[in-house]
């Protein structure tokens, strides 16, 4: 076997391997435009008579993606195929359908703040009734519900607008909201509703999925540390034999560590703005200009559970977000720095792996045992996914644009300095 490899690695060359390359080339008749001669040329490549590559069917794949249906099998993304189980409890806060469901209560929360401002007299008080039906739209909101608005969206191609209609529509039943309608969305711009949504997706997804999980993981750490802290272990530092400690004490720096980026997580403020479509209270102050906006805006921020930032513009920063990601990375590194640790630690032997009846850890090594499986490569579809979804956007948005050559013309005329250069010339 020896000579054998040997043999094939000296009549190894790999220059004269023939290259493999894609069977849908760019087709031959796209033009480069020769410069300076624009006005002549001519783009000929059709977009309309393009063949799609058919090199699927070459590969046993007969079904064309028009007729597949979202499943964990053809999902793009792993987390929603192969991880699901794993990741479907951040579903109901992260996901389409958490977003249109946060928008709802944004909006149905700020029509009932409303109702509470004197100033305000066409929109009175609220009955009980009134505030419990209001919640139960709330309350009630379903799949469904988030369904009907995409539909809506088709119509309006504004996802924030559609849940307006929805709203409008769906409280229509009730007498006393329906003499309102017109007071959904009372002085918003989308980032209003917006931010507020993604404050609460985040807050709601750290609070009840990502820190108690966290914390299990500290709390396993802690219980290695303790459990392991009279077992001697060998150090090493640079990769040479230095001296002893335990094998608790480097479980407990992890536990030490973790947990103090667990505590910097939970003390980032998720902020919120309310303040119109520049930051502020433009419309606000016209209609109603004895009602104190600033203060309003903070009351129905702050009642959301998240904080105020009163200094925005049409958007609120997001600045928060950047601070929790980075924390949330940093965790993530300190993990890494562990998960190499114990990698390092099987391959010495100091750990054995537990085996499960059928569990194989490697195709050809019957001996091998794995922690987890792999991912990474799982996610190629995830980015070509989102190179895909911008490709589609700009032919959308080139399918838009249209032509404006007196505007054009208009520029050129008001700048008669530009000809200095052929007149020095």
């Amino acid at each position: 076997m020896a000579l054998s490899n040997a043999t094939q690695v000296r009549s190894f060359n790999p220059l004269s391997t023939t290259p493999q390359r894609f069977t849908n080339p760019p087709p031959s008749s796209y033009a480069f435009f020769p410069f300076p001669s624009l006005r002549g040329c001519a783009c000929k490549a059709n977009l309309a008579t393009q063949t799609p590559s058919t090199t699927h069917n070459t590969l046993g794949m007969g079904t064309r993606s028009g007729d597949l249906e979202l499943s964990s099998l053809t999902a793009l993304s792993p987390l929603d195929g192969r991880y699901w189980g794993k990741v479907k409890d951040l579903a109901p806060f992260m996901s389409e359908y958490g977003l249109i469901y946060y928008r709802v209560f944004v909006e149905i929360k700020w029509l009932l703040q409303l109702s509470q401002i004197p100033e305000i007299i066409e929109v009175p008080s609220f009955s009980e009734d009134a505030k419990s039906f209001l919640q139960g739209v709330i309350d009630d909101f379903g799949v469904n519900d988030a369904l009907e608005i995409k539909n809506i969206e088709k119509v309006t191609n504004h996802d924030v607008k559609a849940v307006e209609y929805f709203l409008k529509q769906k409280c229509q039943s009730n007498a006393e909201v329906a003499k309102v309608l017109e007071f959904f969305h009372f002085a918003c711009t989308s980032e209003d509703i917006n931010n507020l949504a993604h404050a609460l997706m985040l807050k709601e997804a750290m609070e009840s999925v990502m820190f108690p999980i966290m914390d299990k993981i500290i709390k396993a750490l802690c219980n290695m540390a303790k459990e392991n802290a009279h077992i001697p272990m060998l150090s090493r530092t640079h990769g040479q034999p230095a001296s002893p400690t335990t094998l608790g004490k480097e479980m407990a720096i992890f536990a030490v560590r973790l947990s103090r980026e667990r505590k910097e997580l939970s003390q980032v403020e998720i902020l919120g703005k309310f303040a119109g479509a520049v930051g502020n209270y433009n419309a606000h102050v016209v209609a109603y200009p004895d009602v104190n906006w600033p203060r309003i805006a903070e009351e129905f921020v702050q009642s959301l559970g998240l904080s105020f930032n009163p200094y925005v513009a049409q958007i609120e920063t997001h600045d928060y977000m950047a601070k929790l990601f980075h924390s949330l990375i940093q965790f993530n590194n300190i993990l890494i720095d562990f998960d190499r640790d114990v990698w390092g630690y099987i391959s010495l032997g100091y750990f054995k792996q537990t085996t499960k009846a059928g569990e194989i850890g490697s195709s050809t090594m019957p001996h091998k045992r794995d922690l987890t499986d792999s991912t990474v490569l799982r996610n190629m579809g995830v980015g070509i996914g989102h190179s895909l979804l911008a490709y589609k956007s700009t032919l959308q948005g080139i399918g838009k644009l249209q032509v404006n050559e007196a505007r054009l013309i208009e520029d050129l005329n008001q700048c008669w300095e530009v000809l200095a250069e052929p007149i020095q010339t």
